[in-house]
């Protein structure tokens, strides 16, 4: 199918066939640059991990087990279920508001940012969406030096930048094959070759990169529901939500979370806006809403929950029952996103916005490790 002459954006097509089924396509028109606008970089390769189609995935093979998982899945493969895969859930309510701000974007995919990152130069934000888990190191360094050149940063989810991949060619030369052994990288007959690349976290040896050195936070766990709860109200990312200090919101914490480690490395200034407890597998913990700067101006917010896109949406069942979350916390989760949206979207935000209150110590008793330190 051509996409030629189509405007460039993020498209859900639907396939009817006469006999009443019905299936989705995620399809993205990329941009070929995104000079002045905000870029909206889409989550292909961890729509892929998950992909059952033809029963493998990342995550477990024919007999639903991870010891039969697939190490590399191809995009020459429909997305199994409904054929949207992640797309409605953790990025569409994300672009449709970008796109009702009426701010200048762009559109594409962690896949493109690895091959070309040209998109990226002059852009005034990055956008990384609701569910954003597998990255190659290539596009981690196109990302970072891009925040390094100016643009911001904001990742609207958690879990993000979170496992190495390797992108491979397929049949047809293209590189269609993305590859992660995971807790097997040793078996990677790659790894002889390339050791400072396993296909393993990002943050485990033999070339540990934790993912807070961009981000700002670490992935901790799975699975949590828990009450979002506000740190500091006056933080410009919260304007006009009416928001007050200590205030809560059930359920926007989960499925997975995201915290400020003060062991890993991490950049600074970074403040904690929202710190929310939680019990994860039996045992205590936090989320953590952050924001920091960089010498070139660039700011970086993460919001801590994998929920954050899906509070978008919240009140309005647009994704079925919706964990719970209500009409009060999508007013929310829509005004504080606005807010970075609209600021990164004016270029590095250290030039128009305050400089955030580095209180990592004041929050968990010890400071933060700083970009260089190793955990």
């Amino acid at each position: 199918m051509s996409t030629e002459g189509w405007p460039e954006g993020a498209y859900l097509l639907r396939l009817d066939a006469e006999n009443g089924h019905q299936r989705y396509v995620p399809l993205i028109v990329r941009s070929a640059t995104a000079r002045g606008r905000t870029l909206l970089m889409h989550a292909a390769a961890t729509w892929q991990a998950y992909n059952r189609w033809g029963g493998y995935s990342l995550y477990a093979g024919g007999d639903g087990s991870y010891g039969t998982r697939s190490l590399a899945v191809s995009f020459d493969r429909p997305y199994d279920s409904n054929g949207a895969e992640k797309f409605p859930v953790y990025e569409r309510a994300a672009v449709a508001l970008a796109e009702r701000l009426g701010i200048p974007l762009a559109y594409t995919t962690g896949m493109d940012v690895h091959r070309d990152p040209s998109v990226l130069k002059g852009a005034t934000a990055v956008i990384s969406l609701g569910h954003d888990e597998y990255w190659t190191p290539q596009q981690r360094r196109h990302v970072t030096e891009a925040r390094d050149a100016g643009a911001n940063v904001a990742f609207l989810g958690a879990n993000a930048c979170f496992r190495r991949i390797r992108l491979e060619p397929g049949p047809g030369g293209a590189l269609r094959t993305v590859v992660c052994y995971k807790s097997g990288y040793r078996s990677d007959p790659a790894l002889a070759d390339h050791p400072t690349m396993p296909t393993n976290d990002f943050r485990s040896p033999p070339a540990p990169a934790p993912e807070s050195a961009l981000t700002g936070v670490l992935y901790e766990g799975y699975p949590t529901d828990a009450s979002y709860v506000v740190h500091n109200a006056d933080h410009w990312i919260f304007a006009d939500t009416g928001v007050r200090t200590g205030d809560s919101f059930a359920h926007l914490v989960g499925v997975e979370y995201d915290r400020v480690t003060p062991d890993a490395p991490t950049p600074g200034p970074l403040e904690i806006v929202a710190h929310s407890p939680l019990i994860c597998k039996g045992r205590s913990s936090h989320a953590d809403t952050a924001y920091y700067t960089v010498p070139s101006g660039a700011g970086v917010f993460a919001a801590g929950t994998m929920r954050w896109v899906e509070g978008l949406m919240a009140g309005t069942r647009e994704n079925g029952r919706n964990h719970g979350l209500d009409a009060r916390t999508g007013a929310f989760v829509t005004r504080a996103t606005e807010n970075v949206l609209r600021a990164f979207s004016a270029g590095p935000a250290a030039r128009t916005m305050p400089v955030p209150e580095d209180n990592v110590s004041r929050v968990y008793g010890r400071t933060a490790a700083g970009p260089g330190a190793a955990r």
